[in-house]
């Protein structure tokens, strides 16, 4: 059952979190529960620790898989589910022709093939953050999340590895006009997962978002 959290209990939780810490990130609700929050307010919820790589592995997060088997992996339903122009689907869920959009550059791509889909908050930076200590099955599900469509993205393949693991201090996309609507949504995953960012991730979060709207953000905890 999903569950409202009321703005009291949210900032029950923020004043819980405010003072930068090393500790796995707080609970702020069961799995399931929904977060409505003002951007600046997700933002804080934030707990901020330091990233650490050691031990990380790609194939530690099993992805593309077929959950509901179907016969479409995790990267075709995204393809499916995000294209402008529906592609005509094959044998073994084989895609061809259509048509997506890739906000990250704001081009238009006509064949899947040119399209990689794009973990918003990468798996690296993810174990960097708090998954390294989750079970082989939530780094699964984090990886294949089709239940949030903030979560995997299709954007043109050189967008996506000029991006590579790093986060909005890093790289953010070349197309400005959604540079609110991608930090919006890196907010929203790591809130939705529970994961921390480290100092200077959060300072370039709130210095970014300055000039973006500070609508709520509704988020459904995954963990």
């Amino acid at each position: 059952m999903r569950i409202l959290v009321s703005l009291a209990a949210a900032a029950a939780a923020l004043a819980a979190l405010t003072t930068p810490t090393h500790a796995e990130p707080g609970p702020l609700g069961e799995k399931g529960s929904v977060l409505t929050l003002p951007l600046a307010d997700a933002l804080r919820a934030l707990p901020v620790a330091d990233e650490e790589r050691a031990g990380y592995e790609r194939t530690k997060f099993k992805h593309w898989v077929d959950a509901d088997k179907d016969g479409c992996n995790t990267r075709n339903e995204v393809l499916l589910a995000e294209a402008v122009v529906a592609p005509e689907q094959g044998a073994r869920c084989k895609l061809s022709g259509g048509q997506w959009y890739s906000p990250y550059s704001n081009t238009y791509v006509d064949n899947p093939s040119g399209l990689d889909i794009d973990h918003l908050v990468p798996l690296a930076e993810s174990w960097d953050s708090g998954a390294s200590a989750w079970t082989p099955a939530e780094r699964e599900a984090y990886a294949n999340d089709l239940d949030e469509d903030r979560s995997l993205i299709a954007v043109t393949a050189a967008t996506n590895r000029s991006k590579a693991d790093q986060d909005p201090a890093q790289w953010m996309p070349p197309y400005q006009p959604y540079h609110c609507q991608y930090l919006t949504d890196w907010i929203a995953t790591k809130l939705r997962w529970q994961l921390t960012i480290d100092n200077t991730e959060r300072n370039t979060l709130t210095q970014a978002t300055t000039t973006c709207p500070n609508k709520p953000v509704h988020v459904t905890l995954a963990r």
